[in-house]
């Protein structure tokens, strides 16, 4: 078999499942127990403690420039999030949504600290979060409009002609358990999971193609192709951060819009 001697070991999705530090005889397999991910996920719950006790810390009637900060924070979640999907009446959950927001991103930015992983690209935290927020959906509905109400209005919509809810309501039925949580983890968990991967790529290439010992024409070019890889790492380590922020808005937007739909029939 040709060798062109390349000793190039690009990275793998095994870089998203690393070794548990400590594995308990009653988990089922050997990568089960406590990793990486629960250290990242520490910290990025104590960030988010930490950043709002910080923005709240000697909260005034005229608010400090710390305090600015959490306010706008705040009217961000209310005015692009909870108004437009739930009017006056989504105020209240305005508290859940920011804090939301702000969690998911602090499981995001983990990934940027370097050798560590987005908490989210590990696809138990997204569902996770995911399964939070459809059980919360479907308590706000029990609440609001009654199980059996609401259960009616999305397996069984109005409008419908009788026949037709023989093809229509299977569906629907599937796309409330099923496809909305679905969908809801892996939006988030995929687009975390791919971006790190690629991240990944350009660093270890970079590291790959810089070669000091060659011959100097030789070690020029590598220089120069690490430099790409570098400019091309730097470059999308911003997108990546764009793409943090749009995730979680988007995944909190969603929760608005399905809280929106448990609540709607009572007002």
């Amino acid at each position: 078999m040709f060798d062109a001697g390349c000793e190039f070991d690009p990275p793998s999705i095994s870089m998203f499942y690393p070794e548990p530090w400590y594995n308990p005889e009653w988990l089922p397999g050997d990568t089960n127990g406590v990793d990486l991910y629960l250290p990242l996920l520490i910290i990025a719950a104590l960030a988010t403690i930490g950043l709002w006790f910080w923005f709240g810390k000697n909260a005034t009637l005229v608010p400090s420039r710390r305090q600015s900060l959490g306010e706008l924070l705040v009217g961000f979640i209310r005015d692009s999030i909870s108004r437009p999907t739930m009017g006056a009446k989504g105020d209240s959950f305005v508290p859940f949504l920011t804090m939301l927001f702000t969690f998911i991103l602090a499981m995001n930015l983990t990934g940027l600290i370097p050798g560590m992983l987005p908490v989210n690209s590990s696809i138990a935290f997204p569902a996770m979060l995911a399964g939070v927020v459809f059980v919360a959906r479907w308590y706000l509905a029990f609440k609001y409009q009654g199980g059996w109400h609401y259960f009616k209005g999305q397996v069984f919509p109005p409008g419908v002609p009788p026949l037709l809810y023989l093809m229509v309501s299977p569906i629907k039925f599937f796309s409330v358990f099923i496809v909305y949580p679905l969908t809801h983890t892996l939006r988030l968990f995929a687009t975390m999971f791919a971006g790190s991967l690629v991240l990944a790529v350009f660093a270890y290439g970079g590291n790959y193609m810089l070669n000091l010992g060659a011959e100097p024409v030789l070690t020029g070019l590598s220089a120069a192709l690490a430099g790409v890889a570098l400019l091309a790492f730097t470059g999308f380590i911003l997108f990546e951060l764009l793409i943090m922020v749009i995730q979680a808005f988007i995944f909190t937007l969603l929760t608005s819009l399905y809280f929106s739909q448990s609540v709607e029939e009572a007002h």
